[in-house]
């Protein structure tokens, strides 16, 4: 959940963002409701508004590397915009939902083109880098580098998402996750998110991929 000061501020982000392409308020009002109750829904305790607000952050900190800053800022908004943790088609459907939604804005088609195929990239399966792709894939990860309580309020929330899965199941999962993502080369695409953030990136999934071996050998033992 966020303040009611910090929807207020991003509802006039969305209007204000909108009125520079040329779309009324009075038609983007409505978007923004819409997607307001998508990230809110009950099941999202980290795909949330507070993600949004943070992803978008990082993307106004980097705009200038981008080839098309505002289909990186559009992709932001509606990249977890449909969010089923017991999916695997969530940026799929969720680049059909932008699709739809900007289409019914008036937008250029070749724009949302972009912007879909920019949320289609944040499943973060390695490909071909481009400007705008690393940009976003750069803030949507950014929360790998914080500090150490807001990422663990994180790893938290994420724990709460996928509460249909087993502990066990859970513990395994996320490990081969974790794992995946520390034998990168490297976490962040951008130099700027790199120098900023990969260390600690590192060492909290390091940290937290040590806890969950602890805890599967604890119980192992036990067992």
């Amino acid at each position: 959940m966020i303040s009611p000061e910090r929807l207020d501020a991003l509802q006039t982000q969305w209007v204000r963002f909108l009125d520079s392409l040329s779309v009324e308020p009075v038609a983007a009002y409505p978007v923004f409701d819409r997607l307001v109750a998508a990230h809110s829904e009950p099941h999202r305790h980290y795909h949330n508004l507070e993600h949004v607000g943070e992803v978008l952050k990082v993307v106004g900190r980097l705009a200038r590397q981008c080839i098309d800053p505002i289909a990186v800022a559009l992709a932001a908004w509606f990249h977890d915009a449909d969010y089923d943790p017991a999916a695997d088609d969530n940026e799929v459907r969720s680049a059909e939902l932008a699709k739809l939604e900007l289409k019914g804005l008036g937008l250029e088609q070749s724009r949302i083109e972009r912007v879909a195929k920019l949320i289609l990239a944040t499943d973060h399966r390695e490909r071909p880098s481009d400007p705008d792709s690393d940009v976003l894939l750069d803030a949507d990860l950014a929360i790998l580098g914080a500090g150490a309580a807001r990422y663990r309020r994180y790893a938290d929330a994420i724990r709460r998402e996928y509460a249909h899965v087993p502990d066990a199941a859970y513990r395994a999962g996320r490990a081969t996750v974790l794992e995946r993502f520390l034998s990168r080369p490297r976490l962040y695409r951008t130099d700027a998110m790199f120098l900023e953030a990969e260390a600690a990136a590192r060492g909290n999934l390091s940290a937290e991929l040590a806890e969950l071996r602890v805890i599967s050998s604890s119980v192992g033992a036990v067992n």
